[in-house]
């Protein structure tokens, strides 16, 4: 087969009809070669000098040999590659003299960086000298402006197409520790942004080159986790290329959690994967990324992981603590609510995109019964308002019926003193956390917000909820929106719980840090409710100095009047929540990429679920289907 015959563009969705549908397509590699159309970039090694240079647009050679072989694990010696070859003109040099380095597209140069984007031909022209396709040409006396101007400034760039956004670019922090890695929980309000924007071509990148580290080799002292496991992050690597001295070449780099603080495994990259695919698609109406094969069955190896059996009775999903956003230790081991509410929500954005075949038949069985179930053990066990922790202030412990109230043993004693005094006549919450005598009273921002916005939480509780954050406004948003959680682990608890932590010291970081990235879930939450108010509000505060304090990743004290301690400046996230929020208030119809509505199936299953009888007759069980990944 020839060159021409064998270069396939990543973007296509055709595959060979006589390929079995049911297996994963392979890619054993990506490499750069030349074809006749538009111009973009990529860097090679020459004497010492990384060049950054013009090439034409990449096509991708496959191993067609291997696409549909049977699963195998990639090893991190078949990295994904992309050979940058010869170029024809210059667009600028950069010296690796460790202090103007070329670090994942961006010019790591302290000078460089704090230069304004330039324009150039009616394009936006960052200081690493690569083009930011723009439809719009901002002006600089905004905050919106200056955020848009960020953000893009913030572009990972891999053999020249975006496919990313950095964590964090402050030219004041030489220690970038992984900050200048893609995360995946971070890009997603980067993603909606551009999806907003009508700029889809880096989240349609971001979304299938993290498909394909999906199938990497994930080990850690010798075990390694379920293959449906997303990364956590991945970094744009410059390394020398097989056989020449004097080239370069760029390999993506992933972290499953094996390098991460604490070495967790980020349960939440998945989930929020099938929920950016799902805004993809709905926001640019291309719907062949979510039907190619090898996407389909992304979606299905994420679910598999996540519907595994195990030994748990209750429908939730069960992790480790520091798994999702809140990623070092701080009591959330169990069933979170963040995880419970993304889990949920990505269940039903998987259900809108799974092919209608035969083999997923049983898949689509088993997510259907969780939906309900989960539904159902959420609302009617995490929800706490005035008159159930009146309830909870009268159980009768002990119990053993299948009728008993107090069905998970809890100790009237454990409600805190602050909740008594801190709950509102109006309004409730989903509290973060239910295991056997044990009930985490925590307010957990995020998973609220999510709760609201997957309808997790029916429509009075949804309600509830925003109610709750108008009355505990003070503390919820006080001079920054929003709190992580509320209160903060102080004392005995906070040294028992996190372990001494040093960053999550009480209302710093994770352990009652206000983030503004939590502005756009907010906002999101709000348009659904039909109560836009509460996020113009909370935008306002947000504005008054986000910009000036250089977009800072979080705020601590209980006010939220200090830039964090340890915060970094021109935070990615901090950027895009602020400017999805925005654009969300300008056109909130725009919201509907992110809201989920609940079905009318759902709806009957839960009330016969509320009505079932508990005692009623036991029957043996049938044998469990499998999944045809």
């Amino acid at each position: 087969m020839g060159a021409s015959e064998a270069a396939l563009p990543i973007s296509s969705g055709a595959f060979a009809p006589q390929f079995r549908t049911n297996l994963r397509s392979k890619f054993s590699s990506i490499c750069c070669v030349k074809s006749s159309n538009d111009r973009q970039y990529g860097c090679m090694q020459q004497n010492g000098v990384r060049i950054l240079k013009s090439y034409f647009r990449n096509r991708v050679i496959r191993n067609v040999d291997g696409l549909f072989e049977e699963e195998k694990q990639r090893t991190r010696s078949e990295s994904l590659r992309c050979k940058c070859s010869q170029a024809e003109n210059i667009r600028g040099a950069f010296l690796e003299d460790g202090s103007r380095r070329l670090v994942n597209g961006l010019a790591n140069d302290p000078n460089l960086q704090r230069q304004h984007l330039k324009y150039e031909k009616g394009n936006l022209l960052s200081d690493d000298g690569l083009t930011a396709a723009t439809s719009n040409v901002f002006g600089a006396n905004s905050i919106e402006d200056e955020a848009w101007s960020l953000l893009r400034a913030s572009m990972v760039y891999y053999c020249g197409n975006p496919v990313g956004t950095i964590a964090a670019n402050d030219p004041s922090d030489s220690n970038t520790l992984n900050y200048d890695q893609v995360f995946i929980r971070d890009f997603i309000p980067s993603g909606i942004a551009f999806l907003l924007k009508g700029d889809y071509e880096i989240v349609r990148n971001f979304i299938l080159h993290t498909l394909q580290l999906q199938s990497w080799e994930k080990t850690m002292d010798c075990h390694s986790p379920g293959q449906g496991l997303m990364p956590a992050s991945f970094k744009v690597r410059t390394v020398p290329l097989d056989g020449d001295e004097d080239a370069t070449e760029e390999v993506l780099d992933p972290d499953f959690g094996e390098a991460a603080i604490g070495r967790v495994a980020p349960v939440d990259s998945g989930l929020w994967w099938i929920i950016l695919l799902r805004a993809y698609g709905k926001s640019s109406g291309d719907t062949s990324v979510q039907e190619r094969i090898d996407v389909q069955t992304g979606i299905k190896m994420i679910l598999k992981l996540c519907l595994a059996d195990g030994f748990d009775m209750f429908p939730t999903l069960l992790v480790t603590d520091g798994s999702c956003m809140i990623d070092r230790r701080m009591g959330i081991h169990g069933h979170p609510l963040e995880i419970q509410a993304l889990f949920y929500s990505a269940l039903l954005c998987a259900r809108e995109m799974l092919a209608p075949e035969e083999a997923s038949a049983d898949l689509i069985r088993a997510l259907n019964n969780r939906l309900v179930a989960m539904s159902f053990h959420i609302r009617e066990y995490y929800w706490i308002d005035m008159k159930k922790l009146n309830e909870i202030y009268r159980y009768k412990t002990e119990e053993y019926s299948f009728d008993a109230v107090n069905k998970f043993n809890i100790y009237p004693d454990q409600i805190p003193p602050w909740l008594v005094k801190w709950m509102p006549n109006r309004g409730g919450y989903l509290i973060g956390n239910l295991q056997p005598a044990h009930m985490d009273f925590r307010f957990f921002s995020l998973g609220n917000l999510w709760a609201v916005i997957s309808s997790l939480a029916t429509t009075d509780q949804s309600h509830a909820i925003l109610d709750f954050i108008e009355a505990k406004w003070s503390d919820l948003v006080a001079g920054m929106p929003l709190k992580i959680c509320y209160p903060a682990l102080e004392g005995e608890e906070w040294r028992i719980i996190t372990g001494s932590d040093p960053k999550n010291t009480p209302w710093s970081y994770h352990n009652g840090g206000s983030w503004p990235t939590l502005l756009w879930q907010l906002t999101v939450a709000s348009i659904k409710m039909k109560r836009p108010d509460i996020a113009e509000n909370a935008i306002k505060v947000a504005e008054r100095r986000i910009a000036t304090d250089k977009w800072p990743e979080y705020y601590d004290t209980k006010g939220a009047r200090f830039i964090g301690k340890q915060a970094r400046l021109f935070q990615t996230w901090s950027i895009a929540g602020y400017l999805v929020a925005k654009l969300l208030i300008a056109n909130p119809n725009a919201a509907n990429i992110l809201v989920n509505v609940e079905d009318a199936e759902l709806v009957n299953a839960f009330s016969f679920a509320l009505t079932a009888n508990p005692r009623r007759k036991r029957m043996r069980k049938g044998p469990k289907q499998t999944f045809i990944i």
